[in-house]
């Protein structure tokens, strides 16, 4: 990997301390010209009662990957950047492993940005299909 990517990720995985992301193990493993990868383990910690992926923890990983990659794809340090509207549709149940979370570019506004995550298991299977509309603000 070079050294722009590991800064990159570095920066991503350093602002998640003592947050949402920490307590649910997310860690930012890639990122491109247009898109950045998470990844989440799949334990007790994430199920639901029947034991498998709870939905809210999948949305969790696909906005903060989103939200990430606006941070990164924009000048983070002028601006900040909330989620405003998420989506998701959960076609697959997993138990156990890792759940990917690929942020990839739809629309890059000044203001708006639309985001496409898929979630995907360790062999690629697809477990869910998410959308993420974040904003960018100014810093003051």
């Amino acid at each position: 990997m070079n050294e722009y990517k590991e800064k990159i990720l570095k920066v991503c995985n350093d602002i998640c301390k003592n947050t949402l992301m920490e307590t649910l193990e997310i860690e930012f493993v890639d990122v491109g010209e247009n898109f950045l990868v998470a990844k989440m383990p799949v334990n007790s910690k994430v199920h639901q009662p029947d034991g498998v992926l709870h939905g809210g923890a999948t949305v969790a990983l696909a906005e903060s990957v989103g939200s990430a990659a606006s941070y990164v794809f924009l000048d983070g340090q002028k601006v900040f950047v909330r989620g405003i509207e998420t989506s998701a549709n959960h076609v697959r149940s997993i138990s156990e492993g890792e759940v990917y979370a690929r942020a990839t570019i739809i629309h890059k506004g000044r203001t708006t940005q639309l985001w496409d995550i898929k979630i995907t298991d360790m062999e690629g299977n697809l477990i869910s299909i998410c959308k993420l509309t974040t904003i960018a603000l100014p810093r003051a």
